[in-house]
Parts: structure tokens; C-alpha cells; sequence
């Protein structure tokens, strides 16, 4: 037997890895829409799309075909040279925002980082290093690099790692006064999420933003949306800024961006992206033709009416079922979110138990996520079939029903 097909289980996980995670007991093995298998041949539905990256489900044949018909080509030629993919993924992405200019890294906590920096740079430029102050949510979360953890306002994130990056402060979001009295002359940049993910499914107010923006204006200040989650068509626009009609200076996209391949950008306008000269700022793997073929991909077929709208469809569907299932058991006190980022906020009973509901619906052969201990995620794929929203939504009832009855 060859080496790759040396059985594996996931005892061997807690034998082999890093314990940073703590994997479900189940190993899935195949993906076609949003139907999982497992190593048993189980069959799942699939309400995660992998924390909303999967927008077009698994194994979308036009993301194979940009795949393959890459990986024949040209797989990494690093950034001393440029290649058409990443070429022509930019300029569809200028085409379709506010940006001017796009820098391409692999994730979302490396599209923040290259945000975070470029904003201290840009403030450093123009006004001096006292102007290196960023502002952000509470609850928020931004990435797991050492400057991303420290923005992220979630100090079990980042406690326990030594001195943190100074000039950080939080504010309670949503909170237009709170930011105001924060923000200041020193003030670089205010990040934030127009809807919270790991903080609980929570979007913003629309005056909160527009707040926000007159603010920065005000202070010479950067207005900088991590888009990495609720971006990328899962509002039911290709970006929530366009939903609240509030542009910011910088944007960072990641997740759904490669529809299930590793790939990050951070979107500026102009006369902030050139504040990072040659040099200032890099990565090996940002921008490798495998990614950038994928997103292009992604980016044409997310990018249409049919799905945009189709998002705000399914979202209708996905609600109305979520609040007949809460009229009959009462779990939830909110059902909130965007087009396909809905959370539902367990009732004052169940609170702390979001992990339960976890477990019960894997039980039931549905795959859900958890936003902190008392709120349920839903981030199906983008064009999940109502077929498939139907069945999801009766095995969750099977769920709800098991731990009703613990």
C-alpha cells in the first residue's frame, strides 16, 4: 500500500497534531454540493461550506476545470515575476469595487495584516509616527497573526503571547458614540466588520457605518472593512460595504474569495495603496496562478444577478424555516445576519450551549458551526439547492429534539 493511502483515523489527529483544534469525531473524505460522505460513507448536508469559504459548494465543476487547466500550466512562479491569473483576477476585482489596487496573500489574517500595515504606513507617510493608533470592535476578529490577534477584539485570542502590539483600543460595536469618543488626531484607521462573524452573526447598523465613515473623515483617519467572512456574495451583494452604501479605504476579502482554495487580498484605493513602495511589504505564495485561476473563477460566477439574488432568496427560505422551527421549541431569542451569514441566538434555557447543538446535529448528519458559546452559524454554500436546505433543516429539528430531551 503507497504512503498516501495508509489508513488514517482521527485518533491519529491527537497523536500528530498541534493541539489547536479539536476536530468532530468524523473524518469527511468527499464533498459534491452540499452533501459531505465521511470515512464510512455517511452522508451529511452540509450548512458550513467550510466557515463560508465553499460559496459554490464542493467540487463546483468550473473551479475543477480552472484547477486542473492551471496545475498543467504553471503552479508557482513567485513575485519577482508576475502571471496572467493574478493579472486578470485584479483587474476583475478593481473592475467590480471602489479599489484602484489589490495586493494578494493566502488568507485572511495575511490580507489584515498587509491592511493593518499599509494603514500605519500611510499615516506615517503623511502626518508622522504619532499617527499610528487603530481602533476596533469588541468582539471582533481579524486573524491569528500576533498584529491581527491584538486588533481582533477577543483578548482569549491573543492573551498569553507576551507584550502586545501597542496603539490598539476596542469599542463596543454598533456603538456610534463609544467611537466617537475614542477616535482622534492619532487615530491611523477604524477597522471594522459590517457583520460581526466569530462575534456572534451580528451586521451592522447602517447609521453605525456611515457614522464611522464621516469620522474618519474627520480624524484623517482610514476606514478599513474586513470583508473576509461576509464578503464575497454571502449578503447577497459581491461585498456588504454596497449593501449599506458606505465606501471604505481599504478592504480585505479571504474565505469565499477562492471557493474552497487558499488565497487573501487587501483592496485600496490609490492614494493609500501607494504608500507601500518596492519592498515595504511581501509574500512568497500571494498571488500564485493555482489561487488567482480559482477566485477568477469564483469571481465570475458569484459576480451575476442569478446568484446575488439567488443569496437573497435562499436566505428567505433559510429564515422561514429556522423561525417555524423556533415556534415550535422556542430556542432562539434572535435569528439575525445577512443573505447567507445567519446566526441563531439561543434563548436565556439554552445559553452556553451552542456546542451541544453542534454535536447533536452532527448526530443527525448535519454540519452546523457554532459563533461563540450561545449563538448557532449558518454559512451554506451560496447556491445551496432547496432540496438540500429542507433536509438540512429536518435533520436540524431531529437535533433540536435531542438535546430537548437531555
Amino acid at each position: 500500500m503507497s504512503a498516501s493511502h495508509t489508513p488514517v483515523e482521527r485518533a491519529d489527529f491527537d497523536k500528530v497534531f498541534v493541539p489547536t483544534f479539536a476536530p468532530a469525531a468524523f473524518i469527511p473524505v468527499r464533498g459534491r454540493g452540499c452533501r459531505v460522505w465521511d470515512q464510512s460513507g455517511r452522508e451529511l448536508v452540509d450548512f458550513t461550506s467550510g466557515i463560508a469559504v465553499n460559496a459554490l459548494g464542493h467540487a463546483h465543476p468550473a473551479l475543477i476545470e480552472a484547477l486542473t487547466g492551471q496545475a498543467s500550466q504553471l503552479w508557482h512562479i513567485s513575485n519577482i515575476f508576475t502571471n496572467e491569473p493574478a493579472l486578470r483576477l485584479a483587474r476583475k476585482l478593481v473592475d467590480a469595487t471602489f479599489a484602484d489596487r489589490v495586493f494578494f496573500a493566502n488568507s485572511g489574517a495575511e490580507a489584515n495584516e498587509a491592511a493593518f500595515k499599509l494603514a500605519r504606513r500611510y499615516a506615517f507617510n503623511l502626518s508622522g509616527a504619532e499617527k499610528c493608533e487603530i481602533i476596533a470592535a469588541l468582539n471582533s476578529f481579524h486573524g491569528r497573526t500576533l498584529f491581527t490577534v491584538t486588533v481582533g477584539g477577543q483578548s482569549k485570542y491573543s492573551d498569553g503571547f507576551g507584550p502586545k502590539i501597542q496603539g490598539i483600543s476596542h469599542v463596543p460595536y454598533n456603538d456610534l458614540e463609544a467611537l466617537k469618543a475614542a477616535i482622534s488626531d492619532k487615530t491611523c484607521a477604524v477597522v471594522l466588520e459590517p457583520v460581526q462573524g466569530e462575534g456572534g452573526v451580528l451586521p451592522a447598523e447602517k447609521a453605525y457605518l456611515e457614522g464611522a465613515r464621516l469620522l474618519c473623515d474627520a480624524h484623517d483617519a482610514l476606514l478599513i472593512f474586513d470583508e473576509v467572512q461576509c464578503g464575497m456574495g454571502r449578503t447577497g451583494s459581491l461585498f456588504a460595504y454596497m449593501d449599506y452604501g458606505v465606501t471604505p479605504d481599504i478592504l480585505t476579502s479571504a474565505k469565499g474569495l477562492g471557493g474552497g482554495f487558499p488565497i487573501g487580498a487587501m483592496l485600496a484605493r490609490e492614494e493609500v495603496a501607494c504608500q507601500l513602495e518596492v519592498g515595504s511589504h511581501g509574500t512568497t505564495f500571494g498571488g500564485n496562478p493555482l489561487g488567482c485561476a480559482v477566485a477568477g473563477r469564483v469571481l465570475d460566477i458569484v459576480n451575476t444577478p442569478e446568484v446575488l439574488q439567488g443569496v437573497r432568496a435562499r436566505q428567505i427560505r433559510f429564515t422561514d424555516a429556522l423561525n417555524a422551527l423556533n415556534a415550535r421549541h422556542g430556542i432562539f431569542s434572535e435569528i439575525r445576519g445577512a443573505g447567507l451569514l445567519l446566526g441563531g441566538v439561543l434563548s436565556e434555557a439554552f445559553r452556553g450551549r451552542a456546542k451541544d447543538f453542534f454535536a447533536a446535529a452532527e448526530q443527525e448528519a448535519l454540519m452546523i458551526l457554532q459563533a461563540g458559546p450561545d449563538v448557532l452559524r449558518f454559512t451554506p454554500s451560496l447556491i445551496i439547492e432547496d432540496a438540500d436546505i429542507d433536509e438540512g433543516m429536518q435533520r436540524l429539528e431531529r437535533a433540536v429534539q435531542r438535546v430537548l430531551n437531555t
